[in-house]
């Protein structure tokens, strides 16, 4: 079934998939500034909500949750996981490149492989394109 969706819905997939990565990238940087947090250290934890790297990956990551639903409340979850999983090539280039880490040829594989997995499930039969449900169908005055 060929995907017919409107700029607004591209912008919400292109927004799961960078809120994801970018959040969660900012996080990273921001507990590597903090220390390991355990039980006998965890007014690190506070520390860590006035870290402003933790701040903005977490308002990322509300980003995120709140246009991943969004997705999903118009798209199958198979529509809508490519864009997390070509998140993984976004977070494995930011690690490599902004937070100096080193991804060895495994990591590389593994995101390989994810990528192209999710790519065989994304190309199968979808429900995206459906007919309306019932409360849509009253909310659009169709029914009257």
């Amino acid at each position: 079934m060929k995907h017919t969706l409107s700029p607004q819905r591209y912008l919400i997939l292109l927004t799961v998939l960078l809120t994801a990565s970018v959040g969660d990238t900012m996080l990273s940087h921001g507990m590597s500034q903090i220390g390991a947090v355990d039980f006998h250290h965890l007014g690190l934890l506070l520390a860590a909500l006035r870290n402003p790297w933790v701040i903005g990956g977490i308002v990322l990551l509300i980003g995120f949750f709140s246009s991943y639903l969004t997705a999903l409340s118009w798209a199958d979850l198979t529509f809508v996981m490519p864009a997390t999983a070509f998140g993984y090539v976004v977070v494995a280039l930011l690690s490599r490149f902004w937070l100096h880490e080193h991804l060895s040829a495994y990591r590389w594989a593994g995101i390989l492989t994810i990528v192209c997995a999710v790519g065989f499930v994304a190309n199968g039969p979808s429900r995206t394109e459906h007919e309306p449900t019932a409360l849509e169908v009253m909310d659009s005055g169709a029914g009257r």
